[in-house]
């Protein structure tokens, strides 16, 4: 049996309650009837069962709308999760001014589907004229062409070829995808006697059960799902665009987005989707329909906000417009006052700050949106490219890579009604396309990291050419270099590894081209060849940086030939070559393996060299392992 959510909508007074009371069994105005029943659905809204055109059943949720003053905030209360609407126009009265306005959420709203019923045809002598004057009114809109029947509810006329049009439209909509991600906007909230906490809406994006830990958001307050119905009936799961009730542990009822209660207007979701927050970018749209010669949306204007359950001020910035007029789009940002919890993709309506008046509606594109870079040029282009391609993800994580370069994978999008997998995929197609490249848990900008690669290997081989002298560039000073190029320093790890491909490597406590040759420059030729002389004289008893180090040159010469591996400082005084090193090396390990230990003394004697190198020496060996000091002895670690 399919779900699906069907919401009323029309002038006052137009028979809408009596319509859905003789369609469903159920008067929806029965209120405190409902409470006292405790923990059901049934608050406002009401059960349909349709006979499905290929056979079985539908099973539809009524959100009937009884007056002008609630409709907005019932309509959008089910975050444009209505698969369908039941327009209705009285015969005698014919289109209404509260009509067109509903027209017009409808559209903002999402809403592409639905059949007209014409109530209190019975009234009317010429009702062939009253359907083609409604149909008139339908031109123009997303509703043209939709069916009008004409029915008589009190007497029961037209009500059978409704519901077989309802169920051939229902028929029609397609399987809504799972994102995984169970939103659900409270609409109601009550406490029955020995119950605890009950919330109702129309579930949306995924799947809620018993026992699941959700957080009530914008409060962030942490509750548990105690207990679930459907349709009066208990069950242990409920899918997306269902009609639910939630009893909630630990919490209790009172205003929306106040710690440790629950209200109207709050977002029952799951853990990990994402806080509140309190600005949003957004794309604006107003019809041309109507009394659009008096709309307007100004620059910095303050509205309120309907989305979901929720109704909330905001200012609304216009991003290359000073106003938004009929027919009109613009992309925007909204600053709230207060924290609100929504995702990308999402539908609302925006009224005049007095919510006499609906202004325009919208979808929201970015859901964390900072106030800082409403003006970054960046930023800018980004939104308009958002605004154009709002439904499609890839073009989406394509325009947020343009702006930012890196994205991390970890929570891309994850305020977004598309799933996670939608999201890797886009990822993954952006690759495939040369877009984009993965660098660890990073989606990284083809062109931007290249750029990244390129300054961060200029950086290594400047150094070269400043240092030909010097091994390579030091280690700590490049990573501080490369954090700097990066959005994020966990970036780094992944900037080291595209950097080797391309031949730049760590050797010791430097970074260096493969390629490069260390080689000392025309005024110090002079001071390494005596240096090296020198070393080479005794290797084994080489003289003290005294007598090595003369001047600046040596100094530099020295260095040059320890960062290359030709010299090695054992401490402040001792100062050896490599070729020496190995030498003595050798000889403590023979004279060590063929006596089993030895003092320093006895290995003094026996290497023929001094305690100003054997000490600095032995001491290296220890921490190498390949000695080991006991007491006065030395003697090989493995023997």
């Amino acid at each position: 049996m399919r779900d699906f959510i069907l919401g009323t909508a029309g002038h006052i007074d137009h028979g809408k309650s009596t319509l859905v009371e003789r369609l469903t069994g159920t008067d929806p105005d029965r209120l405190p009837e409902e409470k006292a029943r405790g923990m059901t659905i049934d608050l406002g809204f009401a059960r349909l069962v349709l006979a499905d055109p290929a056979g079985g059943e539908f099973e539809v949720g009524v959100v009937d709308v009884p007056g002008h003053a609630d409709f907005v905030k019932n309509m959008v209360a089910g975050v444009g999760r209505l698969d369908a609407v039941l327009l209705v126009v009285a015969a005698d009265d014919g289109w209404m001014p509260q009509t067109e306005e509903h027209v017009q959420i409808l559209e903002y709203l999402g809403v592409r589907r639905g059949v007209v019923a014409l109530t209190k045809a019975d009234v009317v002598e010429d009702i062939g004229r009253v359907v083609e004057e409604v149909r008139g009114r339908l031109e123009g809109t997303v509703f043209a062409g939709m069916r009008v029947v004409p029915v008589a509810a009190l007497r029961g006329e037209g009500l059978g070829e409704l519901r077989e049009e309802l169920a051939r439209v229902l028929a029609g909509v397609p399987e809504s995808g799972e994102a995984g991600k169970p939103r659900l906007p409270v609409d109601r909230v009550f406490s029955p006697v020995g119950i605890g906490t009950v919330v109702t809406g129309t579930l949306g994006g995924g799947e809620l059960g018993r026992g699941d830990e959700v957080v009530v958001q914008p409060s962030g307050e942490r509750v548990h799902v105690r207990g679930l119905q459907r349709h009066y009936r208990p069950v242990m799961r409920v899918g997306s665009g269902s009609r639910v009730a939630v009893q909630l542990s630990d919490v209790g009822v009172g205003e929306r987005g106040v710690r440790g209660v629950v209200g109207r207007g709050d977002t029952v979701a799951l853990l990990g989707m994402g806080e509140a927050h309190d600005t949003l970018d957004a794309l604006l749209v107003m019809t041309a329909r109507g009394d659009g010669g008096e709309r307007r949306l100004r620059h910095g204007q303050r509205v309120v906000w309907h989305h979901g359950s929720a109704e909330v001020e905001a200012q609304v910035l216009l991003q290359g417009e000073r106003e938004l007029v009929a027919g009109g789009r613009v992309v925007a940002q909204l600053r709230f006052e207060e924290k609100v919890y929504a995702f990308s993709g999402d539908r609302f309506v925006v009224r005049d700050a007095a919510r006499r008046r609906t202004l325009a509606g919208g979808v929201v594109l970015d859901a964390e949106a900072e106030r800082a870079r409403f003006r970054d040029p960046r930023f800018q282009v980004c939104r308009a490219a958002w605004g154009e391609a709002a439904d499609y993800v890839e073009r989406v994580v394509a325009a947020l890579l343009e702006r930012d370069g890196a994205l991390e994978r970890r929570g891309l999008l994850v305020k977004s009604r598309w799933s996670a997998e939608e999201i890797a995929g886009a990822g993954m197609a952006l690759v495939a396309k040369g877009v984009a490249e993965v660098a660890g848990g990073w989606l990284v900008g083809s062109g931007w990291w290249r750029e990244r690669v390129g300054v961060a290997g200029e950086m290594v081989r400047a150094w070269h050419r400043g240092h030909p002298e010097r091994v390579g560039m030091d280690a700590a000073e490049f990573q501080r270099g490369l954090v700097a190029l990066v959005p994020d320093e966990r970036l780094v790890g992944g900037l080291v590894a595209a950097l080797a491909e391309v031949g730049f490597i760590r050797s010791g406590r430097y970074v260096r081209h493969v390629a490069h040759r260390p080689e000392l420059p025309g005024p110090l030729v002079a001071a390494g060849k005596r240096l090296r002389s020198l070393l080479a004289l005794n290797a084994v008893e080489p003289p003290g940086p005294g007598e090595l180090v003369r001047d600046a040159a040596d100094r530099q010469a020295l260095q040059f030939l320890v960062e290359t591996g030709e010299a090695v400082v054992l401490d402040p005084k001792a100062v050896i070559s490599a070729e020496g090193l190995a030498v003595l090396t050798r000889r403590i390990e023979g004279q060590l393996r063929e006596r089993g230990r030895a003092t320093v003394a006895e290995l003094r004697d026996g290497t023929g060299t001094t305690r100003r190198i054997l000490i600095p020496l032995l001491e290296r060996l220890d921490r190498e392992g390949v000695t080991v000091r006991d007491g006065d002895w030395r003697r090989l670690r493995d023997g």
